[in-house]
């Protein structure tokens, strides 16, 4: 009998097919092919070689090799006709693959399940609550947040006051918050806890783990004591936590991060805020809109890293809403006195009765002994992976917000969803070229693909338009042109490569966008789509009519 090891399969049928194309090899008596561990036990008569084998599974689309089984262990033609096999197993006592994640976040819960369903046994460890980041302390209430005080802002002032009386909300913060958490609680249960505990493969660990060795973690139980887990495969999707810039006197004040901010149940009369991008800008105009003085202290620009004309245009509406902006601006000390926080910088004092620090966040890596396990990371603390969330180390995979992946949640879940195909024997990859970002702020700031500069430095020629949201009828009708469209164009072809937007409901436009870019429209396939009229989507068909005609001449619903 040989056995060999199968790189590619995804499913059963994939199995199936391998089957089949074994047993039609001259010589070859019977095959079974499991897809769980990957592997083909196949009983030849003598004169087959593994080299015809392979090229049999080759003709399949999957890729075949001699496997590394140690002689006494079951095999996989033993067990599909019933023969009693020898003892020692390389994976659990059930003949399972043994998978250990590290996190319960959105790559971690992706990766069990998919394991899980691919029949392998998952030992899911979590030192603090179960869901990680996103439905606890991070997207969920959020956004939560943010809608509320979007509907304090509208009630207060919108562009439609001269008919329909405005009247100042009253901000009940403690209410807002209980509702607030409430809806985290239900989802965290439905989407988390619930899922697990009725999942009969995988089985959820409480406490800290660290490596011992490539293929052992010693967990430190929550409740007391310690566990040691074994396995074939681990996917470490530990997240990240805010990181807290080395400004002197900080450390000694009573400051918040995003976490402490979204559990506040007070509104501060004064807040100052240091960072420029996503986070930070989001909690400025929700904490805004919802009774604070705000100022934003940016480093260098709001959303500098994003084409300039956006960080222009986000400033621009937070300046007409009352939150002071201080661009090229970074405190270089910090002090807290009497319930005040005092900022020295570069342009004068700040003073504020909160401070909230949003500059990003570091990878959740450092408790994790990974250097006993190989595993590389990079100058920021992140797990090194490549597109099929492989580590440098064998058997280890990674994903989330403690690689060097873009930290989204969208981002984490494709991969950890991968991360568990191919720790289950398969081969996924996950591309990030049409990866969509949205800011929910007011106006919205959505991306996907190249920006101008980016496609610049990578060497593409590129043609350019920007719409204005005045050219738009649904912004015009809503009274509320603030705003872009920018598409970028490859110079020649006209194949779309980008598209930055700001604008209400940019998050709504931009998945359009990226399947565009996906499909490889060119900006005249673009415009000359059907887009339901009053609708802001139509503006992507707009700013690709401006590559060949002046939108301004046209009728207001024109093909």
């Amino acid at each position: 009998m040989m056995t060999l090891k199968i790189d590619g399969m995804t499913c059963a049928s994939c199995a199936e097919h391998v089957r089949q194309a074994l047993e039609k090899v001259a010589g070859v008596r019977s095959a079974a092919v499991s897809y769980s561990k990957a592997l083909a036990d196949v009983m030849v008569d003598g004169g087959v070689s593994h080299d015809t084998l392979a090229a049999a599974v080759t003709t399949t689309g999957y890729h075949a090799r001699v496997a590394d089984v140690p002689a006494q262990s079951t095999g996989l033609l033993d067990n599909a006709l019933g023969r009693p096999g020898a003892a020692g197993k390389r994976s659990g006592d059930d003949g399972a693959l043994r998978i250990a994640v590290i996190g319960s976040g959105g790559a971690a819960m992706a990766a069990a399940l998919k394991a899980a369903e691919n029949g392998a046994q998952v030992t899911l460890i979590e030192r603090g609550t179960i869901g990680g980041t996103c439905v606890n302390v991070g997207c969920v209430p959020s956004k939560i947040m943010i809608r509320a005080a979007h509907i304090a802002h509208l009630r207060q002032t919108s562009p439609f006051d001269a008919g329909i009386t405005a009247t100042a909300p009253g901000i009940d913060r403690p209410r807002l918050l209980a509702q607030q958490q409430a809806r985290v609680d239900e989802l965290r249960h439905a989407k988390y806890e619930g899922i697990l505990a009725s999942s009969p493969n995988i089985n959820v660990l409480h406490g800290e783990a660290r490596f011992t060795g490539t293929h052992t973690l010693t967990v430190t139980l929550t409740a007391g004591g310690e566990r040691t887990v074994s396995f074939d495969r681990c996917l470490i999707a530990t997240g990240a936590t805010a990181a807290v810039p080395p400004i002197p006197g900080l450390k000694d004040t009573s400051y918040w991060t995003s976490t402490e901010a979204l559990a506040s149940d007070f509104i501060p009369k004064r807040l100052a805020v240091i960072g420029s991008s996503v986070v930070a800008l989001e909690l400025a105009q929700a904490f805004a809109r919802l009774g604070s003085h705000v100022t934003v202290l940016a480093r260098h620009t709001l959303l500098y890293q994003e084409d300039p004309a956006i960080g222009e245009a986000v400033t621009a509406a937070f300046r007409a809403e009352g939150i002071e902006v201080l661009t090229q601006t970074q405190a270089s000390q910090v002090s807290h006195a009497d319930g005040k926080f005092v900022l020295t910088t570069n342009h004068g004092e700040v003073r504020a009765d909160q401070l909230l620090v949003a500059t990003g966040r570091s990878p959740n890596t450092r408790s994790l002994n990974l250097a006993s396990a190989g595993v590389q990371l990079d100058e920021r603390g992140a797990i090194v992976i490549d597109t099929g969330m492989r580590t440098s180390a064998p058997d280890i995979y990674a994903a989330g917000d403690s690689t060097n992946q873009p930290q989204f949640v969208y981002v984490a879940a494709a991969a950890g969803t991968r991360a568990a195909i191919n720790m289950t024997g398969g081969n996924a990859r996950l591309n990030l070229d049409t990866m969509p970002a949205v800011v929910f702020t007011e106006p919205q700031v959505a991306t996907v693909g190249y920006s101008e500069a980016q496609a610049h430095q990578a060497g593409i020629e590129t043609d350019s338009r920007t719409l204005t949201l005045d050219n738009v009828p649904r912004a015009l009708v809503n009274f509320d042109t603030r705003g872009f469209i920018k598409l970028v164009a490859e110079a020649g072809s006209g194949r779309l490569i980008g598209v930055q937007a700001v604008a209400p409901e940019a998050g709504e436009i931009i998945q359009t966008a990226a399947i565009a870019i996906r499909a490889k429209m060119t900006v005249q396939d673009l415009a000359d789509q059907l887009f339901p009229y009053l609708t802001m989507v139509e503006g992507l068909k707009l700013a690709a009519q401006t590559f060949s005609k002046d939108v301004k001449q046209l009728s207001c619903c024109a093909g």
